[in-house]
């Protein structure tokens, strides 16, 4: 495996079916991570977890592991980017007890919030302030691909999620700041349901391998609903690493 890849999916379930691929004693998370280095935490979209219970996955993975953590959605979905400063603290403030396993903030948009300039720049320095972690974005909308907001994400380095299946031509492939590639893979053509093919996964682990040697590069597969994104991920891990 390059050192700057990191390969997991959206929560840490290990499907029954496929139990021998990750075994020993533990929980779903510590076989999970023996296999796999990176995880997506999406339950966060929904619902506050305790401080406590952050520090206890941290402490459940190995040290090179890193959790990525999805935003409420009332930040991004209810509030939409505004006057979310205090909830924005507060979220902070609760995935702290991850430490030094964090690895990035995950800010995914509704595909209804157009850009706005002066929305999205008090909004991602409002982040900036308040964590030190690596921020992605994964907008839907289409203005939010067009010279001006790609300016503004690389300003205040925050990269932007190559998603797929893609609202647009232009978010299948990564952009916003260099600093971090971010691959989401929902699931295509039946979003959260499809597996992806081997030539997919082949062509996908050539363009990790040469990114990974300029910035850390994540691949999240989120085609969990018939489990295919945990045969997905330690196929792909197993190509980066012959």
């Amino acid at each position: 495996m390059p050192a700057q890849a990191f390969v997991g999916t959206a929560g840490w379930v290990v499907p029954a079916r496929l139990a021998a691929r990750a075994p020993g004693p533990g929980t779903h998370l510590e076989r999970y991570a023996r296999v796999l280095n990176a995880v997506e935490i999406n339950s966060t979209f929904h619902r506050a977890h305790q401080p406590a219970t952050y520090a206890r996955w941290a402490a459940s993975v190995p040290a090179g592991f890193r959790f990525a953590v999805k935003l409420r959605r009332t930040i991004t979905h209810e509030r939409r980017l505004r006057e979310a400063g205090d909830e924005l603290a507060r979220f902070v403030d609760e995935i702290a007890g991850l430490g030094d396993r964090l690895g990035v903030l995950l800010v995914q948009l509704p595909s209804s919030l157009a850009f706005d300039r002066a929305v999205a720049e008090r909004f991602f320095a409002r982040i900036r302030m308040l964590s030190g972690a690596t921020v992605v974005c994964e907008p839907r909308h289409g203005s939010w691909f067009g010279g001006e907001a790609e300016s503004l994400l690389r300003d205040l380095r925050v990269a932007r999620v190559a998603a797929d299946p893609a609202p647009v031509p232009e978010a299948a492939e990564p952009g916003g700041s260099p600093g971090l590639v971010y691959y989401r893979l929902h699931g295509s053509p039946r979003r959260y349901y499809s597996a992806y093919p081997p030539e997919f996964l082949e062509h996908l682990a050539a363009r990790i391998g040469t990114a990974a040697r300029r910035a850390p590069v994540w691949c999240i597969f989120d085609n969990t609903a018939a489990g295919a994104a945990f045969e997905n991920a330690l196929d792909l891990r197993a190509r980066l690493a012959g």
